[in-house]
């Protein structure tokens, strides 16, 4: 029963966009507070729950609309309900009477959604737009955030549970951990021995620890993506949003502490969003497509990385106007290739990408991804590729051609049929200069064309091609359940966990 329960969540996890799981987690939250208030289990007036939400939101969508239109760029409205539910469960909630509450709310809110556009260096904001609002709120107008969602202890169950999906999602439970071990470390070095028990009680059961490192400390745009990074980051925060940490008479407030780490985000991550135009569209297979842009400036990267891609246009479905891809183009490159895979129940977000035009513009951001060659060349590798999973080993694969670079790979391609292979020309060009071996896998053709294997890649086939595959660093990169399978193959194989590598980009699905 169990392992059933897992294999659904894993399923509504992976069918599920980050950002539309948060939202789902922010908004189940305010209608589960509002459900049990009138049962006096929370401490806060429905109404005043409903009204703050439903002022908050209006508010921060119609900034975001009001800045998108001044500054053109796309209007992300699903980010700025995000920006606006998070406001709603910090900000004490009020009722239509009280003017400096409202007022406290609107401001929160019009920063909160300014921040995007005037806090933004090339187009990318620096500080987690909610923690910016409040803050701005609490300094300018004496109208703080409360916390309340946070220090509610029928509540927090819910935020626990639903704060671990995110984690999941996002696979950031290493910045996560660290950052509540990092706080409760400090509170308990920063107080008397003897204070330490109910100070730490506290902090577990009435602060806003869980929902900061679930809801904001996560968020990919203003937290690195690097491993080393962002568990400073996670230290930095967890340590200035310690209640006694304080400078003379100022004491930093949660958010403060995050803004504070947003900074050091900013000075260790990629920089600036891009601005990509069209050049043309190249099939690259049976269903999937290259779209081959010109940047508006040049795109620094390892092979291997991701873009986190932004179209605008109009009723997007429940999976947002947001997809993070890996860059299918090397660096040594001028233009920026896109791979897609195109089905028949295509999202709403790669609708619109099939209907783009020459000259027409997407804007990327959030530049990240550990999913690269190793710095030693002479690691020997090997590639497991299903479908338009092969668009990070063409990066990697090309960036290794054009500097006549010669490393140990060996790569195994498996599709449905022989029409679904792409960058054929890229892996048989890899052969012949630098002589990396592909072994292609089609699983519904009995007789495919020669050099190529009738089924699935298996663990017989991996023993068959690769005898020496313990010595080997393995890339894993395709649909989650192929990923999910040959990390188990491999470890019943005897391949290390450390020579287990598997793509991954917050916001997958």
């Amino acid at each position: 029963m169990i392992s059933t329960l897992t294999r659904r969540i894993d399923a509504l996890i992976d069918g599920t966009t980050m950002y539309r799981l948060v939202l789902y987690y922010l908004a189940g939250l305010l209608a589960i507070a509002a459900f049990l208030a009138p049962f006096k289990l929370v401490p806060i007036d429905a109404t005043a729950i409903v009204f703050s939400t439903v002022l908050i939101v209006t508010v921060s969508w119609l900034s975001n609309w009001l800045f998108a239109k001044v500054f053109r760029v796309p209007a992300n409205v699903e980010s700025a309900i995000i920006t606006a539910l998070i406001i709603a469960l910090i900000m004490n909630p009020v009722v239509a009477t009280d003017a400096a509450g409202v007022g406290g709310l609107v401001c929160a809110s019009v920063w909160a959604i300014a921040s995007k556009f005037i806090f933004a260096v090339r187009k990318k904001h620096i500080f987690n737009p909610a923690a910016i609002g409040v803050a701005l709120s609490g300094l300018l107008i004496a109208q703080p955030a409360t916390w309340w969602v946070a220090g509610n202890l029928t509540l927090l169950p819910f935020v626990l549970v639903g704060g671990l999906l995110i984690a999941r999602k996002l696979q950031r439970f290493d910045m996560i951990g660290l950052f509540i071990v990092v706080n409760l470390a400090t509170i308990a070095l920063t107080n008397a021995a003897a204070d330490v028990p109910q100070a730490l009680t506290e902090t577990l059961t009435h602060s806003p620890l869980f929902f900061l490192a679930f809801a904001m400390l996560t968020e990919p745009l203003t937290a690195p993506q690097a491993r080393w990074p962002r568990l400073a980051y996670a230290a930095i925060v967890g340590i200035l949003a310690s209640p006694t940490i304080h400078f003379g008479e100022f004491y930093l407030t949660p958010e403060i502490a995050l803004l504070v780490g947003n900074v050091f985000a900013y000075v260790v991550s990629p920089k600036g969003r891009f601005a990509l135009t069209l050049l043309r569209i190249e099939q690259a297979a049976n269903g999937a497509y290259d779209f081959v842009f010109s940047p508006d400036r040049k795109l620094k990267f390892r092979p291997g990385q991701y873009l986190e891609w932004t179209l605008g246009f109009a009723h997007p479905d429940n999976r947002g106007n947001r997809r993070s891809f890996t860059i299918a183009s090397s660096p040594t490159e001028d233009e920026v290739r896109l791979g897609v895979k195109f089905y028949p129940s295509a999202s709403s977000f790669k609708r619109a990408l099939a209907e783009m035009q020459p000259g027409d513009q997407i804007f990327a951001t959030q530049l990240a991804g550990e999913f690269v060659l190793p710095r030693n060349p002479d690691t020997k590798l090997a590639f497991i590729a299903g479908g338009i999973g092969i668009t990070p080993f063409r990066s990697m694969i090309q960036y290794l051609i054009d500097r006549k670079e010669k490393r140990d790979i060996v790569t195994f391609y498996g599709n449905a049929e022989s029409r679904d292979i792409a960058y054929k020309d890229v892996l048989d060009t890899a052969s012949d200069e630098l002589g990396l071996k592909t072994v292609y896998a089609v699983a519904k053709e009995k007789q495919p064309a020669p050099g190529m294997h009738s089924g699935f890649i298996d663990e017989a086939l991996i023993r068959q091609q690769m005898p020496d595959y313990k010595e080997r660093v393995f890339y894993i990169s395709g649909p989650h359940p192929m990923v999910a399978l040959f990390q188990k193959t491999l470890r019943g194989m005897g391949v290390a966990r450390s020579h287990i590598k598997v793509d991954f980009f917050p916001g997958l699905a």
